[in-house]
């Protein structure tokens, strides 16, 4: 066995023995509240995004989320709207908004998950006006969802 392939097997039992299963765990975001930067960029109008922070509870499900962050944006018909479409690959959630009816809005929306952090962007198209924007957000855990003011996810 030459050197190169002894080097090769000892990455190889390594990654089997553990490097993969140490990115999976990387990837649960643990239940709690939630301080989220939410930033609303519109295309061709950068003077106008603007950081707002906003609270936000999620839920404890043994570690691991698989279900959709809300649309936090102020004014945003997709808030009430259903989630669908929900996959998680390891560190990254991904999921579809539709809203009912005929020109109605939708959206899709990556998020890149850590333990106690995310960071995600919602590409919207507002139905019959045919506008479009990105909400951006950036979240940390700032604790349990007991503090005051922390809506359900």
């Amino acid at each position: 066995m030459t050197f190169f392939q002894a080097a090769s097997a000892v990455i190889l039992i390594g990654i089997l023995a553990g490097v993969a299963p140490a990115e999976a765990n990387d990837a649960l975001l643990q239940g709690g509240a939630y301080e989220v930067k939410v930033r609303l960029e519109l295309p061709h109008v950068e003077e106008w995004a603007v950081d707002k922070f906003r609270t936000i509870c999620v839920p404890e499900a043994d570690g691991a989320l698989d279900a959709p962050l809300p649309v936090l944006s102020g004014n945003n018909p997709l808030a009430k709207c259903p989630a669908s479409n929900v996959r998680r690959d390891g560190a990254t959630l991904r999921f579809d908004i539709v809203c009912d009816g005929r020109n109605a809005a939708r959206a899709r929306a990556v998020y890149s998950l850590a333990p106690t952090a995310f960071k995600g962007r919602i590409w919207m198209v507002m139905g019959g006006k045919n506008m479009t924007m990105t909400e951006v957000q950036v979240g940390h855990r700032i604790g349990s969802c007991d503090l005051a003011g922390a809506p359900q996810n």
